[in-house]
């Protein structure tokens, strides 16, 4: 069997398993019965709550943030039926929520220049059944990475760019972006600033790794300036795009002590497990809808 067909069935299965689960995500003011109002609707459609997870920066007057999986047989049947019916609670509440369902597959586009690391984990968790998603194309200012990827039966798209042609590039890109269909962007190395008005396409979409720990040296070359600052601690940083250069809503971060003996390459061999790992964590759970935007920060519910 070859690899595309192993992975085609692996998603099948995947697929299989998930489809009568749904998931639940809910914003608004605290007051009480949130939880028991949530949980009674779901019990009138006979649901089991699987995992359910809630957070309040205040109970008096603060925000309140829920997540609930749950499994229902017929569950596509009957989704939008209880859609419509929460309506009623939501109005009561005044909730920011939002359906998905396991079964729906996000479907996710990845961005890479010439360093294959972070796009290496992320097929690797793919193909290993870790990352529920359908990567449906992979875009590159290089064209390293396209062995790979066309290996894996994935579309890859060579699209030369630098600052003197972005526009032309971006509107190239985002069209792509409309054809496949994509829900998430995922940068993983790609070594291009995007413009705001390719930004503003995609709200909470873009995912980066940045190759620090933020917001500690933002920008270009950080391991350089680490090392010339004798940091102690290195890490990475995913988060969503914004038109603030690595300055969007912080998903995962993670670090790794370091000490005067290592010099610029072990940092930097160090920091690419990092990056590694925190971009493959950042992007899985935006696909299992783990993670609620609030302003300039994440509600993240591992």
């Amino acid at each position: 069997m070859s690899a595309q067909s192993k992975i085609a069935t692996h998603l099948e299965e995947q697929s299989t398993a998930q489809r009568n689960i749904g998931r639940l995500l809910v914003k608004c003011s605290d007051k009480p019965g949130i939880v028991s109002a949530v949980s009674t609707f779901l019990l009138q459609y006979e649901a089991n709550i699987v995992e359910s997870s809630q957070y309040s920066t205040d109970p008096e007057g603060g925000m309140f943030y829920l997540r609930i999986a749950f499994h229902l047989d017929n569950l596509l049947d009957k989704k939008e039926e209880m859609e419509q019916d929460f309506n009623n609670i939501a109005e009561q509440y005044e909730m920011d929520y939002h359906f998905s369902y396991a079964v729906e597959l996000k479907r996710t586009a990845i961005f890479v220049s010439k360093e294959p690391y972070c796009l290496m984990e992320l097929l690797w968790e793919w193909q290993n059944g870790d990352l529920n998603t359908d990567i449906v194309v992979v875009i590159s200012n290089h064209e390293d990475a396209r062995g790979m990827v066309e290996a894996l039966g994935i579309p890859f798209h060579y699209i030369p760019a630098n600052k003197d042609i972005r526009q032309e590039v971006e509107k190239q890109q985002v069209k792509l972006m409309e054809e496949y269909d994509v829900d998430v962007l995922v940068l993983a190395r790609y070594m291009q600033i995007l413009t705001p008005e390719f930004v503003s396409h995609f709200p909470n979409q873009i995912i980066n790794i940045h190759h620090s720990f933020l917001p500690a040296f933002i920008g270009a070359r950080p391991y350089e300036r680490a090392f010339g600052r004798g940091v102690k601690l290195i890490g990475a940083t995913s988060h969503y795009v914004t038109n603030d250069l690595d300055e969007g809503p912080i998903i995962e971060q993670d670090i790794e002590r370091v000490d005067h003996r290592d010099d610029i390459v072990q940092l930097k061999k160090i920091g690419r497990t990092i990056e590694r790992r925190v971009l493959a964590r950042a992007v899985k759970w935006h696909l299992e809808d783990r993670v609620i935007v609030e302003n300039n920060k994440t509600i993240v519910f591992q």
